[in-house]
């Protein structure tokens, strides 16, 4: 039943997830946290964490690492494969509709219309991170300002002097496990 539960809810994910893994990142929260209670906000964190620091596209290193932890190595490729399904058969069918009408001006004002939709879900994820980050016990909790310090520090390296982000990933994170012994 488990696995059913995880290819219908990531195949929903696969579905409606417009625009990218960062966009696909509240609608897995939504299902795995939510809907399901797979993970509490802490686990998904650290999935989404890792997802990102994982070679691949974010969505399904995320779908993979939500089915290991929620039915082991089979729940990772049936979540995997639910995730991937949706999108490859939208894609092949928007390449053929493209292709043949490509020259309509209603396909450009379909395309600019998604536009602000992907931006807003984009940056509902950025949001719930920051928000989870800077906040750990909730909005009415206290502030942990070594995590805010530790963006606005990186933020302003990356605008100032545009290094490899990972690099600036890799300090802030060097930062936060020696913090953690200080503390």
């Amino acid at each position: 039943m488990i696995y059913l539960e995880l290819l219908w809810a990531f195949i929903q994910i696969g579905l409606f997830s417009i625009g990218g893994g960062y966009a696909a990142m509240p609608l897995i929260q939504h299902q795995a946290i939510d809907v399901h209670g797979w993970l509490t906000m802490q686990s998904f964190a650290d999935i989404m964490t890792i997802s990102q620091m994982t070679p691949g596209p974010i969505a399904i290193n995320a779908a993979t690492f939500v089915g290991i932890q929620t039915a082991g190595i089979p729940g990772a490729l049936v979540a995997t494969f639910g995730c991937v399904l949706p999108s490859s058969i939208i894609v092949l069918s928007l390449a053929f509709i493209y292709y043949r009408f490509k020259g309509l001006k209603a396909m450009d004002s379909i395309l600019k219309g998604l536009r602000p939709a992907v931006v807003a879900m984009i940056a509902s994820a950025a949001l719930s991170l920051i928000a989870m980050a800077f906040w750990p016990e909730g909005m009415e909790g206290s502030t942990d300002w070594l995590n805010a310090a530790i963006f606005i520090l990186a933020l302003l390296i990356l605008r100032i002097w545009k290094p490899n982000p990972i690099i600036v990933m890799a300090a802030a994170g060097c930062i936060g496990i020696a913090a953690s012994f200080l503390v």
